[in-house]
């Protein structure tokens, strides 16, 4: 890595100063290979931001891919013994159809655009406020589009980070809420490319061994920021609404349903996701009539309920037709705000005039500001993980879900 250093600030380094590379340093390259963190300014960076989220495709001709890479994710949507036979059948069945939805949200998913743009921005942030861990580069890893975590992890080698060089490096969930089949399976794809492309490597001569050293923000639910843009959306959208009706619209906060046997195994993210509503909802004083539904249902087993097309649908039966629809688990838009949420639960009610949905959080400066504000109180914390993510759930079996999480709490950061 360069640094531009004024020559009134470089003082002459005598011979017995400068850093030895190891013998496995110059096996390795031809010219020898300082320390990625070696900063003469005395910053612990460059400090590599990853965002982790599932992503979506970009393009129309993605689709079968993303949906080859989701329905064979057991994480996510678990099929049992027959996942690899089964999962294949489901994304091909359904690949046409999906095709023709982000055809109709403009070709493809928006969701690449602003986690890069949420990263960039947020590391322009953190160069300001968080100097020691300076510069911060930004990356996205995605679960089952491009840019996938592989990807990713061989960009971070390329980039100077590992390779017997070192560096720290943040995985930063965009899901606010953990779930083992979202923030879980995101992780749990990071630790095996971390095995593969760097579980070999040897000790150098001091001792380490030179491979990138993570941490992990694993979940965020309640933060003060996050809550303040959801409520700023949210008022925002109410006043869309007469002022003699606007005290009385329903607020139907919506989130991605889980399969009830995810639920039943101990998975904490319908706790995670009513403490942000509750946390939403006490900011905005209470004033609101409101309730909590799940989106996004796949396949015939029991899904996490209500669910929002029909909870739409119920209340509009009942006369209550003012209703405000909030992503309240998405940090951007996507399919599941852009199409099932625009198109098929708005737009089919019948009532678009009184149906709405406010904004998602996207390029919004205060959730911006707060994504900055968490990664420099972690980066200060020395803190790998939270406690929170050691724990497993009750009924967890998964051998990869131990290694991971034993793997990213054991990281010792400088």
């Amino acid at each position: 890595m360069a640094f531009r250093l004024s020559t009134a600030a470089v003082r002459p380094l005598r011979p017995s100063t400068l850093l030895r590379p190891s013998a496995q340093q110059l096996r390795w390259l031809a010219t020898p290979v300082y320390p990625v963190t070696s900063n003469l300014n005395g910053s612990k960076g460059p400090t590599a931001m990853v965002f982790l989220n599932m992503g979506g495709p970009s393009t129309v001709d993605e689709v079968g891919d993303f949906l080859s890479r989701l329905f064979a994710d057991a994480d996510l949507i678990p099929l049992g013994r027959l996942q690899n036979y089964i999962g294949p059948l489901i994304s091909k069945r359904r690949t046409p159809k999906i095709q023709a939805q982000y055809a109709a949200i403009g070709g493809g998913s928006p969701i690449r655009k602003w986690s890069e743009l949420q990263c960039s921005e947020m590391c322009k942030i953190l160069d300001e406020i968080s100097p020691e861990t300076a510069p911060h580069k930004p990356y996205v890893a995605f679960r089952y589009a491009n840019p996938l975590t592989e990807t990713m992890y061989r960009q971070l080698l390329a980039d100077g980070f590992g390779n017997g060089k070192g560096g720290r490096a943040v995985a930063f969930t965009q899901y606010p809420q953990y779930s083992c089949s979202t923030t879980g399976s995101s992780l749990n794809e990071l630790w095996k490319w971390r095995q593969r492309l760097e579980g070999k490597a040897g000790p150098l001569d001091d001792g380490s061994d030179g491979t990138i050293k993570w941490s992990v923000i694993d979940r965020w639910p309640v933060h003060p920021g996050l809550v303040e843009a959801f409520a700023q959306n949210i008022e925002a959208k109410l006043l869309e609404y007469p002022e003699e009706r606007r005290d009385k619209v329903v607020l139907l906060f919506s989130a991605h349903s889980l399969p009830m046997s995810v639920v039943n195994r101990g998975d904490p993210y319908p706790a995670e996701v009513g403490a942000t509503v509750h946390a939403v909802m006490q900011r905005l004083k209470h004033v609101n009539p409101y309730r909590l539904c799940w989106q996004s249902q796949v396949g015939p087993q029991p899904w996490l309920g209500p669910q929002t097309q029909s909870s739409v649908e119920e209340y509009i039966a009942k006369g209550q037709k003012d209703l405000v629809l909030i992503p309240i688990a998405f940090t951007s838009d996507h399919i599941e705000t852009l199409y099932e949420l625009d198109e098929e639960v708005i737009g089919e009610s019948g009532h678009k005039d009184t149906v709405k949905r406010v904004e998602s959080l996207n390029g919004n400066p205060v959730f911006i500001n707060a994504l900055a504000d968490l990664a420099k109180t972690h980066l200060a914390s020395g803190i790998a993980t939270s406690a929170q993510m050691g724990l497993r759930c009750p009924g967890c079996k998964s051998d990869r879900c131990h290694e991971s999480k034993k793997f990213f709490a054991a990281q010792e950061l400088a």
